[in-house]
C-alpha cells in the first residue's frame, strides 16, 4: 500500500486529489475506489494504484 495526504476532496461531485508521501504527481481518486469510511481534505490515507477510464487512480483507499 502507498501512502499520501488527501489534497482535495469534493463528497458532493464524488472525487478528488491524493498527495503522494513520496512525492510525485497528484493521484486522483473517486467515490467508487474508496474502502472505508468517507475522506476529507488533508486526511492521511493508504491506497493502491489502479487504471481509470482516464488514467491512473487510487484505488482501495482508506484513512490511515
Amino acid at each position: 500500500m502507498q501512502t499520501g495526504t488527501v489534497k482535495f476532496y469534493d463528497e458532493s461531485k464524488g472525487f478528488g486529489f491524493i498527495t503522494p508521501d513520496e512525492g510525485g504527481n497528484d493521484i486522483f481518486v473517486h467515490a467508487t475506489g474508496l474502502a472505508g469510511s468517507p475522506i476529507a481534505d488533508g486526511d492521511k490515507v493508504e491506497y493502491e494504484m489502479g487504471e481509470g477510464r482516464k488514467g491512473p487512480c487510487a484505488i482501495n483507499v482508506q484513512k490511515k
